[in-house]
């Protein structure tokens, strides 16, 4: 059975991010890329559909210490048992083209048997591959390697510590003494070439180190909540492919939203509204030849013709990405359906070309400059926007019922034309400005007409509609209104009246209403709750404000990971993990509290 969520460790090499138990064992690992088939799925089923333990033998034996080795992705656990103390050293060099995970067995005292059962099972847990011992180099005493291969795919373990077969699992104990130290190394290879040579453990350690402490070193950061902040630009680093710059939402699928629910979607993709805030939030912290590399990703996914656009790719900028059930798969713990893709790429969602440009608006301010080709591409898209003027789309949450007016689209649509003014007049780009202000000065008129309910004194989620919705806090982010403006504190007060829970947690919105099309119940969306605080720090609001970001902050685990969701009852996180988006707004609800100066659009009307 899969551990609590909040129980696991991310790893990185910059293109995938296998998934650690507290309990040592690797649950969930698709290689070579985040978004290719499992070969370890036992997070989302049991043993029998893939991992790899390594534990002290001894049913008794507990984690003393689990850290990330300063502003890295190299994890430590420190297991104490009866007869001695071990580290278990776990990590992947990135962004070397290799797909390797590297694991240590260090004695620290005493003398500690250790347990190692290894379950391969490509294609989602599907498939058993072919194994075999073969004998490194026919070097006698050399070590061997165990080889797993399946079709074009081939896996091998390669130690001095190898687990015997054991039926349909191999399995196998060691001991370790003090001073002593087993190295393991599980490399992914094409089946067609040769088992590639063991790297040596200590030199990657070093180079794994060393690229993460100086990534890290560069991010600007202070306030109380510095090393939150720092963890989430970290994390979203880990999740962004080091070729492609694509960055995923996280890097599993179908965590469930609800504990035995069916809300379980695939987010090993890449949303441009994700990229989009991505950019911001780097250039926000001094990372702007990574705000660039995102923007290049972002211009290379959307080329081609506009009608084309869609709200997610692949981590190369794939546009196929049909959505499939793999019934062989129970779930984590038994949510159902398990499934891969995506059916919601194939929405129209009116607001994403909106936080396109306004991230691409304030990467100009921060000095980027437009090449030919990214305005060009830039002029498309809002010529796009304009020929779905009155069309109706699915809203920034992937609705799955009826196509809406929702507010929000409606806004974000608004903040597109507004950047693209804002580019002709603020930075002499070329482009018909009095047209694009026409269009903004329409949707302007039609939201405060349409999109505002004077007897709730609050915009809703849909037109005429009487419900809320937590995306309106996005209304003074994009500069539609101030965060003080009467309008949108009296907003703000609806929210917190139908959306807030019993325990002080905004909800995305009423999932019992129907208009997603799904079945109801979910829990708080973390970053709905970080968009309330960054709300109250610019209201003169700062004690809430603190409050709620402390309990927000303290939701992370002892790693500084977030879930897309929380369930505040069960003490538990929810949702798919870690969650790009919890890490983003965290940055932005810390930046509002630090008082950090952001590159905002000023009102306009």
């Amino acid at each position: 059975m899969a551990a609590p969520i909040e129980d696991y460790a991310l790893l990185s090499d910059l293109a995938t991010g296998p998934l650690i138990s507290r309990r040592g064992s690797v649950d969930w690992l698709c290689f070579p890329r985040f978004d290719s088939p499992s070969v370890f799925g036992a997070l989302l089923g049991n043993e029998d559909h893939g991992r790899w333990l390594l534990a002290p033998a001894e049913p008794d034996a507990v984690v003393v210490n689990r850290q990330y080795l300063e502003s890295t992705f190299i994890l430590e656990t420190t297991w104490q048992a009866s007869s001695g103390q071990i580290r278990v050293t776990d990590l992947m060099p990135p962004g070397q083209g290799r797909s390797s995970l590297l694991r240590r067995v260090a004695g620290l005292s005493g003398t500690v048997l250790v347990r190692q059962e290894l379950s391969i099972r490509p294609q989602y847990g599907v498939l058993m591959p072919w194994m075999s011992r073969v004998r490194k180099n026919n070097v006698p005493g050399s070590g061997d390697a165990l080889l797993a291969m399946a079709g074009p795919d081939a896996w091998a373990l390669q130690s001095r510590r190898l687990p015997e077969a054991h039926g349909r699992e191999h399995l196998g104990n060691f001991v370790v003494s003090a001073g002593e130290t087993v190295d393991f190394e599980l490399t992914w290879f094409p089946s067609y070439r040769g088992v590639p040579p063991q790297l040596d453990f200590d030199a990657a350690l070093g180079e794994t180190a060393s690229y993460w402490t100086r990534w890290g070193g560069n991010c600007r950061q202070d306030g109380i909540y510095g090393a939150a902040v720092k963890r989430s630009l970290l994390v979203l680093r880990a999740l962004t492919h080091y070729e492609t710059g694509g960055i995923v939402a996280a890097p599993t699928t179908s965590l469930p939203e609800d504990f035995g629910g069916s809300r379980n979607w695939d987010y090993r993709y890449c949303w441009l509204r994700d990229a989009a805030l991505t950019l911001e939030s780097m250039l926000t912290h001094g990372y702007a030849s990574e705000a660039l590399k995102w923007r290049n990703w972002l211009l290379r996914a959307l080329a081609g013709d506009p009608e084309d656009v869609q709200i997610m790719y692949g981590v190369a900028g794939e546009r196929d990405l049909p959505e499939k059930v793999l019934g062989h798969l129970p779930g984590y713990q038994d949510a159902s359906p398990v499934r891969i893709g995506n059916a919601a790429v194939s929405q129209y969602q009116a607001d994403v070309v909106g936080e396109v440009m306004v991230a691409l608006e304030r990467l100009r301010m921060a000095g980027g400059k437009e090449d030919p080709f990214s305005w060009a591409l830039q002029r498309a898209l809002l010529g796009f926007v304009e020929k779905h003027f009155d069309d109706k789309d699915f809203g920034l949450w992937e609705m799955r019922g009826s196509a809406q007016y929702f507010t929000h689209s409606r806004v974000m649509m608004w903040a597109a034309f507004d950047c693209g003014v804002r580019a002709v007049r603020d930075h002499n780009l070329p482009g018909p400005a009095e047209h694009w202000e026409e269009l903004r000065r329409r949707l302007r008129s039609e939201i405060m007409d349409r999109g505002f309910n004077p007897e709730l004194n609050s915009f809703t989620q849909t037109y005429g509609g009487r419900q809320t919705d937590a995306s309106l806090l996005a209304m003074p982010q994009v500069g539609f209104l101030a965060y003080d403006d009467p309008y949108m504190l009296g907003t703000v007060a609806q929210l917190e009246r139908e959306l807030l829970t019993e325990h002080g947690l905004l909800l995305r919105y009423r999932t019992e209403t129907g208009v997603d099309g799904l079945e109801p119940g979910e829990h708080p969306f973390l970053a709905c709750s970080f968009w309330l605080v960054e709300q109250y720090a610019h209201t003169n609001r700062q004690a809430e404000a603190k409050a709620l970001m402390d309990r927000l902050v303290g939701f992370s685990n002892e790693l500084g990971l977030l879930s897309e969701e929380f369930a505040p009852g069960e003490n538990r996180m929810v949702g798919n993990f870690p969650q790009a988006f919890s890490h983003l707004a965290l940055v932005r609800a810390a930046d509002a509290m630090h008082g950090v100066e952001l590159l905002s659009l000023a009102v306009r009307y």
